[in-house]
Order: structure tokens, then sequence, then C-alpha cells
């Protein structure tokens, strides 16, 4: 009488293996009386490390480029912060004119834009009176506390 050695059922294999795929696991084990068959997907982690670059001591000899004149920023006075943060509009409404545009000149307590915080429209007053010189915020675009919005000279 021949005696059956218990084989690897290849089929079994392949079928945890596509489950493995199906269902994006990277392993998966199954145990059958005294056999047990894991499978796992090897993932490859790649880290990337700088490596110091030995250069001559002359580039280190040589001047720091000048950089280019920045422009200054409009004084702090001048400038109108979101007052809380939320999504900052432009117009009263989609397709309405925008309420103020740059070379406008605006009066003190004129409404400058919308803030939706908490599906609230607040409208923003102008602090002061003057010339709109720029709008730094786009139509519908979040802000947050503090953020410049308007520069008022």
């Amino acid at each position: 009488m021949a005696t059956k050695t218990p084989g690897i059922d290849q089929k079994l294999i392949r079928d945890l293996a596509g489950i493995l795929n199906d269902t994006n696991l990277s392993e998966i084990e199954v145990e059958q009386g005294d056999l047990r068959i894991k499978v796992s997907r090897q993932a490859t982690m790649v880290q990337a490390v700088a490596a110091p670059i030995a250069a001559p001591a002359a580039v280190y000899d040589r001047p720091a480029p000048v950089e280019a004149a920045k422009p200054s920023a409009p004084p702090s006075d001048k400038i109108v912060p979101s007052p809380m943060v939320g999504t900052a509009y432009a117009s009263p409404s989609p397709g309405s004119p925008a309420f103020i545009e740059v070379g406008q000149k605006v009066r003190e307590g004129q409404t400058l834009l919308i803030i939706e915080a908490m599906k609230t429209m607040n409208q923003i007053p102008s602090p002061r009176a003057g010339t709109v010189t720029q709008i730094l915020f786009e139509d519908a675009q979040p802000v947050e506390f503090g953020e410049p919005l308007v520069v008022i000279e």
C-alpha cells in the first residue's frame, strides 16, 4: 500500500495570491490541519538619503549673489486683515459685480467683501476712507484670521 505525502496545493496558493491582489492586502495566512500557508506581498520601501557633496574650496570663496530688490510690503496700517476664518467672496452673489476694484475710492464703513463663516454671511466694512490699491484674495478663497485681504491707502 503506497502512502501519499501531502504536497503543497499550488491552486490554493494561486487563489490566495488572487485574494491579495483583489483586496490590496499585504499578507494572508490559511491553516488546514497541520498545513499552514502564508502568502505575502513584499512591499519595497525606498528611502532617499542625501549624501554630502564634496566641492572644491574655491566654490565657498565666491561672493554670494546679490538678490533682486524685493517689493516692499504695504504698511500694516493700510492692510485690512480678515477678522475671522471662512470663505471670502468679492461680490454679494455669483454673477454680481464685485464690491470693490483696484483704484476705487471707498468710504469708511463701506462693504469691501463678504466672509462666510459657519453658514453665516458676514459683511466686512472698510475701517477707513481711501483708495483700494490691492485686493489680496480671490473670490471664494478660504481665508485665515489675520490674513491680509485688501490694501487701502
